[in-house]
Formats: structure tokens, sequence, C-alpha cells
């Protein structure tokens, strides 16, 4: 019997549609058709009848007499507004009678367990609103108790959220009524408000786990530090602030215990690959996500309780909030910068080589093979995927209360960006010097090398800088130096390449021009390049138009001697008439017309 996962997933699936009063007619048609189903319902306009207490024997014929037994007859008019919980809370009370008989109702120790922590959380709801506060937290105690022992046996969320979204606001509301003090927290309180008396209920939860009872931890895994342990006060930008509240106190313990462990873990890895070193991060992230959420969740309540923004307790949780909020910002630009890969990507590596076993120690082991152009642009575009996350990040540190109006910091923080900004640039010129665009890839590494050079003027020198510090958000000045010579270097040889490139370009259209025409046909142009006599004319010749008018052609046809055409002397004029006066008559042959309609003599 899923109790817990039952209600919890009935009632969210049922808010999805409307509010509380959309979930209560959802719910009133759920249980009339459950009733149906057990033939319990009243009939229409029937005579009601009181039903017998819940038994063991219904419970084991059918679990659907858990859900839909009411007890008591009518709810008198007005209903006042503690009475539906007070209905819910004897409800859920004869279940776990019902269900304790389990050697009747074949209910497991979970089962029993888990109706126990719902009976106890709608007892508290409906104490909570009769304002019983001490009796409320006992009731809250025990659910808590119980859901925590049941958390560390399941892999499911669902008792976490229902403790961390309903019972332990109630428990910290609770206490503060009964004024105890913030710093005590939620687990021991609910530790020592849990009633030992049950001892049945208390052998249950010790054999799930003993050290729920002892500690009032719910993971007795983590070695987070208890209350004791917790740090007292928080250090951030040279301002101290005493740590009132016992949950960010302890979460706060964990990031520091984390943060030691992390530099240990990193001095100690012998495997350098990044994708293995950002997995060291998660815990780190998972502890400074638990310090947010606890110092979003004090100022909450310390609004709810009407305390105003100037407030000493209210200055020093916003200082603690912008303090936990940089260092979890900061641990996410760390493990970014370990995925970018050796000196935050500025050296030019696409891959890791692969680990081999040698035969022997004086065997190389086999170098990988170089990637094709389109895993390497792949490579180059996670990179820079993993900068604009960086700016991105750094982007949200700027929001933060007080971040701007500490010049020093906001300084720092905009050296960074132009830090990242150019490692950006970088990487996106590799892309185009991939593709063969080199002006574009030599725009934007000057464009790199400018932003590096304002990034090192502005970065304030560190003196305890440690080359195996785990990385975040602050850059030591040495590797800006390292990203601006770099960039230098870079500069200048992909200036040459260009040069290059427009020389052989150059050189290339002057080879096309040439190859394109003969020397004859250049005789008007100044060969600057030489005169290659190699092609005077082009040979095999072409057929191809000659720039000539045909006129020209036509009036030397009286000139030009042709094959066939029969020699004409020219004789002079005199002679020519005395001929032709002479002679007979002969007949005139029709003149020869030329091309354009011109005559022939």
């Amino acid at each position: 019997m899923d109790i817990t996962s039952f209600v919890v997933q009935g009632r969210d699936k049922a808010l999805l549609y409307g509010d509380h009063s959309t979930y209560h007619g959802l719910l009133s048609k759920r249980l009339l058709n459950a009733r149906k189903k057990l033939g319990i319902a009243t009939r229409n306009r029937g005579k009601f009848r009181p039903q017998g207490k819940l038994t063991p024997e219904e419970v084991a014929e059918n679990h659907g007499h858990a859900i839909c037994r009411k007890e008591g007859d009518h709810w008198p008019s007005p209903i006042p507004h503690c009475l539906p919980l007070d209905q819910g809370a004897r409800a859920a009370d004869a279940l776990v009678d019902a269900l304790c008989q389990s050697d009747i109702s074949g209910a497991t120790s979970t089962d029993i367990l888990e109706a126990k922590a719902y009976a106890a959380l709608i007892r508290g709801s409906m104490l909570f609103e009769k304002q019983s506060w001490e009796s409320s937290l006992r009731s809250y105690a025990t659910s808590r108790i119980i859901y925590s022992a049941l958390a560390t046996t399941t892999k499911g969320d669902i008792f976490k959220d229902l403790l961390s979204e309903t019972i332990d606001p109630s428990i910290r509301y609770s206490a503060y009524q009964l004024n105890t003090p913030r710093t005590v927290p939620i687990p021991v309180i609910a530790q020592r408000a849990f009633p030992q008396t049950d001892a049945t209920l208390v052998q249950e939860i010790n054999r799930i786990d003993a050290n729920i009872l002892k500690q009032g931890e719910t993971d007795s895994k983590k070695a987070s530090p208890g209350a004791a342990d917790a740090p007292k006060t928080l250090t951030w930008r040279s301002r101290e602030v005493t740590i009132e509240d016992a949950q960010i106190a302890v979460a706060w313990g964990s990031v520091l215990s984390a943060k030691e462990r992390l530099t240990n873990t990193l001095a100690d890895s012998k495997d350098r690959r990044p994708q293995d070193l950002s997995a060291a991060y998660d815990e780190i992230l998972s502890a400074t996500q638990d310090a947010v959420d606890a110092t979003k969740q004090a100022i909450d309540e310390m609004r709810t309780e009407g305390v105003e923004q100037g407030d000493a307790r209210m200055q020093s949780l916003q200082i603690t909030r912008t303090a936990v909020n940089f260092e979890m910002i900061s641990w996410r630009i760390g493990r970014n910068r370990v995925l970018t890969g050796n000196l935050d990507g500025a050296t030019e590596e696409y891959s890791q080589p692969r680990r081999s076993k040698a035969k022997t120690d004086e065997e190389p082991t086999k170098q990988e093979k170089e990637l094709t152009p389109g895993k390497k642009l792949a490579k180059l575009k996670e990179k820079v995927a993993l900068y604009a996350g960086i700016l991105q990040s750094i982007e949200s540190i700027k929001e933060l209360p007080g971040v701007a109006n500490d010049q020093v910091l906001a300084t720092q923080i905009d050296s960074f960006v132009k830090y990242f900004e150019a490692l950006k640039a970088l990487s996106i010129a590799r892309s185009h010097a991939i593709i063969g665009n080199a002006a574009n890839a030599l725009g934007l590494i000057h464009h790199a090398f400018g932003l590096s050079q304002e990034s090192l003027s502005k970065v304030p020198k560190s003196e305890d800088a440690s080359a195996k510090a785990p990385l975040n958000l602050t850059i030591v000045p040495e590797a800006i130096g390292f990203l601006r010579n770099l960039l230098d270097g870079e500069r200048q040889r992909h200036r040459a390449i260009v040069h290059i490139n427009e020389l052989r370009q150059d050189k290339q259209e002057d080879a096309e021009d040439d190859v394109k025409r003969s020397l004859v046909e250049t005789l008007l142009d100044y060969p600057i390049n030489g005169v290659d006599l190699t092609k005077i004319v082009e040979y095999p010749p072409k057929m191809a138009l000659i720039p000539m008018k045909p006129i020209f052609l036509d009036v030397a046809w009286n000139y030009i001697d042709y094959p066939g055409k029969a020699v004409v002397e020219r004789q002079p004029a005199a002679a020519k008439e005395e001929s032709t006066s002479s002679d007979a008559p002969a007949p005139q042959e029709p003149a020869k017309r030329g091309w354009f309609g011109f005559g022939r003599s």
C-alpha cells in the first residue's frame, strides 16, 4: 500500500486543474465512486446508515476500504475551519489501528509506518490551525522522523519533497511560537519533540536507521557537520556576520568540508581528463545549493514574520545570501573551466591521448590520430558554449545585492569577463582558421589580444595563489599573462598567413590571366611577370572571330589574286577605247557584285 504516494500524487494531479475547491470536488467524486464499487454508498433518497469501525478483515479484503471510510455521522453547519482536518485525522487513526493487526490485514511494516506518519501529519495540521503549538510540534516531529527513516530506504523524492515543502516549515514556525532559538536545527527540534514513549515506533525506526533518533539527521551517509560543529560566523569581503539560522550554519559547514575534500581530490588525482575532474565538483555544488536554499527559506520566514528590511538580522541574512550565491556560482564556473581543458582551453588541444597499456616500459605508446576538421569544429563549438555559460554566470553574479556597489570587486569581475571573452574569440578564430578564413581569424585574434590586455591591466595580484587550488571564478594574473602572450604570437602568425595568402592570390590571378591569353595577343600590355616565350601563339589553333570589318575584304577583292581567277591586265583608257571601237560589238557580261552591293571592276 503506497499511502503517501497515493495521497500526494492524487493531490498534485487534482490541483493541476484548479484550486482547492476543484480539488475538493474531484476528491468527493472519487470517494463516491470508490464507495459505490464497495457497495457501501447511500442510495439516492435512501436512509443514511452509519458504518461501523474499519476492521482489519475489510482492509485485507479490499484496500479501497482504507480510503473511503468516514468517521462520524454528519458535520454540523456551518463547518468549523479545523473540523475537516479533525475528521481526516480520526479516519487516519482508524486506518492505523486496522493496519496494526498485520496478521489479519496483510499490511507490511512500511505500510504501518506510512499510515502513522500520514496520521501524524493530518493531526499536526489540525492542531496547527487550532494554534496548539506544542501538540502540533509533537505531531509534526513524529511525521518527520518517520518520513526521514522511510526516505533512506526508497529511491524516490516524494518523502524528501514532503519534508521540505510542508513539514519542516511547520516545525520551524511552531518552534518559533514556543520561543525556540533559530540556531537549533530542525532535525534536532524534531528529535527532541519526538514521543519516545511509543516503544514500538522507536523500535521500527531504529530498525531502519538508528542514527535518526540519535543525531536527528535524515541521511547518516552524509558527512556534514552537526549543529555543534557548524560554523557560527561567515566572512564576506572582509565583513564577518553571525549565522543565526541553524540550517544555514549546517549547510555552510558542509560547503567548507566539501571544499576541503575537493582540494584533496584534485591534488591526488592522477587522471587528468576534464570529464573526470568535473565530476569532483558535484558534491560542493550540491552543498552550496543547499546553503542557498536554506538562506532563502530563512529570509522568507523573516518577511512572513514582518521583520523590516533595515533590521540587523535581515541585513545579516542579505549578506549571507550574497556570500552563498557567490560561492555557488563561483564553483559552477570552476566546473566549466575544468571542462574547457588545460589552461582554460587556451592551448589548441582537441582530444586527450588514449590510455593504452604498453607491453614494456621502453615501448612508446601509440599516438592518437588527428581529428578531422568537422570534429575539430565540434570541439571548438563545445568550448564556445562553455565560455558563454561562464559569461552568463558572471552576469548573474553582478545582479547579487552589494556587488555593484563594491568598486574593487566590480573591477575584478570585469577583468574576468574580458578574459573569458578573449578565450571565446580565440576559439571562434580557430574555427575560421580551420575552414580557411584566415582574414576573419586574424581579426578575431586581434580583438582577443586587446581584451586580454584590458583584463591583465585590471586583475589584482593574488598573493595566496596556489597551483593545486580548485578552479573557480578567481583567475590568477599568470593565466591572463599566458593568454596575452599566446594571442600575441597567434596574431603575428596569422598576419604572415594572411600576407602569404594575398601574395598567392595575386600571383594566381596573374597566372590565370597569362594562361588565358597568348603573347601575340598581349603585345600592347607590359609583361610585369616577364615574357613567356613558350606560348607565343595558341597551339593548336582554334576557330575564332577576327576583329576586322568585312568591308575591307570587299575592297581588297580587286587587288588580291585568288586561285582560279584569271589575271586581267590593266590597259590605258585610250587603248581600251580603240580596241572596243575597232572590234565588233561584244556582248556585255553582267558586273559582279560584292557582299554589300558594291560593284567590282
